[in-house]
């Protein structure tokens, strides 16, 4: 999408701090997680782009938080409340499972979707679900965020 508006994206930080990690990931790995993105996205809100997309933010880490490990940081959820996005695209389920060294639970996509539901809800969050397979989901993605980009 960040190529397609020509805009800057921040990936989902995650994926590069897990992927050198040799041991299986903690609860203080989750919190040096969040405050690099946290920390990317800050830095990023400095430079004169009239956005940008970010591939995650931190109510994944809190969600991933309280499943592995039974809670999550209270200064993760202040940091949720207080750095509201325009735009949240939750993507839908719709797409068939790919294996991953860092995806997990397969099984339980329905529930992990209903999870981010919820606390998007919870947070009063302005989302839309985008599903579609293939260009489908493309265009889909592109009819939610255009209106916000030409208001």
């Amino acid at each position: 999408m960040a190529a397609h508006y020509k805009a800057l994206w921040i990936p989902e930080y995650a994926r590069e701090y897990i992927d050198q990690l040799n041991h299986p990931y903690t609860a203080e790995d989750i919190e040096n997680i969040a405050r690099s993105q946290l920390e990317a996205e800050k830095k990023a809100e400095k430079s004169n782009e009239n956005f940008l997309f970010c591939d995650t933010e931190l109510i994944v880490c809190k969600i991933w938080a309280e499943y592995k490990f039974g809670h999550c940081p209270s200064w993760i959820t202040e940091q949720i409340r207080q750095n509201a996005y325009d735009l949240i695209l939750l993507t839908n389920i719709d797409l068939p499972w790919q294996p991953d060294p860092q995806r997990e639970h397969p099984d339980k996509r329905k529930f992990f979707f209903e999870w981010f539901r919820k606390e998007l809800d919870q947070f009063e969050s302005n989302y839309q679900v985008v599903s579609g397979l293939g260009d489908v989901r493309f265009q889909n993605a592109k009819q939610i965020i255009d209106p916000y980009l030409q208001a």
